[in-house]
């Protein structure tokens, strides 16, 4: 069901605003196709922006990493957060150069992270990361010991304040270049997994699960 939300005045697009969308199922369709965030914060003045993996259950975001690391040991301080996930469809060609394009799917969350201090918790969010990414490996997989579970943070943002932003569609060009002698489309993008590559000391005998063997990106 479409959950339309009101943005504010930092998430309000305003160039090609058009491409805006701000209904909360479409961004949780995004997040929930993508693996990969980039998370951006400031510390002592310096801008860095981290990639990392992630996970959403509801209207949270989950991160994970090591608890020594510059961004987990930065942002579980509740600092201010941008998480971006962009997911890339095409390249779209036009016959200007000006006019070239991408089409994609993006969502911006804005928000404070905290910490999960809580151990069953932890767990199940690292369990989520997991089955986000890759679902049926967690159970297949060693449970984090007692010693991994420390060295690890896990840290909780708020799905409040976001925006999505999409472009799809045909070339746009201005009508005077459309007689103009060049190749023009589209050029489909899509991650598509390979033949599973079995650890060299592995078993031989150890099949390759359906999980991994017919893997598939969401969405």
């Amino acid at each position: 069901m479409s959950q339309p939300y009101t943005p504010t005045p930092r998430t309000r697009l305003v160039r090609e605003a058009d491409r805006a969308v701000y209904d909360r199922e479409a961004a949780y369709r995004i997040l929930d196709e993508g693996f990969l965030c980039h998370v951006g914060f400031v510390t002592d003045g310096q801008p860095f922006v981290i990639p990392t993996s992630y996970g959403r259950k509801d209207a949270s975001l989950f991160i994970h990493g090591s608890a020594a690391s510059r961004m987990l040991r930065t942002v579980k301080e509740s600092v201010p957060v941008c998480i971006t996930v962009t997911l890339l469809d095409g390249l779209v060609l036009a016959r200007s150069i000006f006019n070239h394009s991408m089409n994609y799917r993006s969502v911006v969350v804005l928000g404070k992270a905290t910490l999960v201090d809580d151990p069953a918790e932890k767990l199940e969010a690292l369990r989520l990361l997991s089955e986000h990414i890759i679902p049926g490996r967690w159970a297949d997989s060693r449970q984090p010991n007692e010693r991994e579970l420390k060295a690890t943070s896990v840290l909780r943002v708020p799905i409040e304040e976001f925006s999505a932003k999409v472009r799809k569609g045909p070339v746009v060009d201005d009508e005077e270049d459309y007689s103009f002698p060049t190749w023009a489309g589209l050029v489909p993008l899509e991650m598509v997994a390979g033949e599973p590559i079995a650890d060299a000391r592995l078993d031989p005998k150890r099949e390759v699960p359906s999980y991994a063997k017919h893997y598939k990106r969401k969405g």
